[in-house]
């Protein structure tokens, strides 16, 4: 009899546990839908805007070369994105990576993006709208167990939407946010300032013209910033731009480097065009 009970006790308890997982999955999930139509619903309109090549004129020689690389005379802004990647992720510098899947979403003007990465232990939610920014992590879709928020966040966030801009080219052509200045034939400087950010990005450039480094200096901590490094690769056809379909993130600590992320696009959706890898 005491045998019995305890199968009864341990089945319920399983199932408890079972129904409040996917009760946290679906509200995460609801949320995030809810946070993607805030970033549109934000979101104006630039696809009436029409890249021509005679806006490289000035550029410094490896700038000019990437949007000849990357981008087609005549073709319209990129507006929109939404893209899906799988990969690894490491959120400890003593621990391994593990798997994870992630969905993100990006608006042009105003800079917004909202990304959910998920594993089998947690969901992270890393997000700029309405200018804001915020990382949220959820243990097993139930518990959070970080919240950051605040002006380092806001100047952090902003540098990754930046960074991930070479998944939609357009927007680093120059603008009233965005400038390049030369550092040699195969790097440049490239700034952004937007409102009370501002911030610099290094880029390098390869022969061909594909941007395959990104570096700045981003917080790690409310109190430092460390080095912070992007590097793409893979460049495939999407629409009318090439992208990367290979990205990794590093910090660069005194200590070592420190790469904890490393993504693989398997769909790209701009402006009602999907490609996939």
């Amino acid at each position: 009899m005491y045998a019995k009970l305890t199968i009864l006790i341990i089945s319920a308890t399983i199932g408890i546990l079972f129904i409040a997982l996917l009760f946290g999955r679906m509200r995460l999930h609801l949320k995030f839908k809810k946070q993607v139509a805030a970033l549109y619903g934000n979101a104006g309109n630039v696809s009436d805007k029409i890249y021509h090549s005679s806006q490289l004129y000035g550029l410094p020689e490896p700038v000019e070369r990437y949007f000849r690389y990357a981008l087609r005379d005549e073709q319209p802004y990129i507006n929109s994105v939404r893209l899906k990647h799988i990969g690894s992720f490491k959120a400890d510098l003593k621990k391994g990576f593990i798997p994870i899947s992630g969905e993100q979403y990006f608006s042009v003007q105003p800079p917004q993006f909202i990304w959910k990465g998920s594993t089998t232990m947690f969901t992270a939610r890393d997000s700029y709208i309405a200018d804001y920014g915020n990382l949220k992590v959820s243990l097993l879709n139930l518990f959070t167990v970080v919240d950051a928020k605040g002006n380092e966040i806001n100047e952090g966030e902003l540098q990754r939407w930046l960074a991930e801009s070479v998944w939609f080219p357009t927007n680093l052509l120059p603008s009233e946010n965005v400038t390049w200045a030369a550092i040699d034939e195969n790097a440049a400087k490239l700034s952004f300032r937007y409102k009370a950010i501002a911030f610099d990005f290094t880029v390098t450039f390869n022969a061909l013209g594909e941007i395959t480094a990104m570096e700045t200096y981003r917080f790690m901590t409310d109190k430092n910033r460390e080095k912070w490094l992007c590097k793409m690769a893979n460049y495939k056809d999407v629409g009318n731009a090439k992208v990367p379909f290979s990205a990794e993130a590093t910090w660069k600590l005194q200590t070592g480097d420190f790469t904890y992320a490393k993504f693989e696009v398997q769909e790209i959706k701009y402006n009602g065009f999907i490609s996939k890898a």
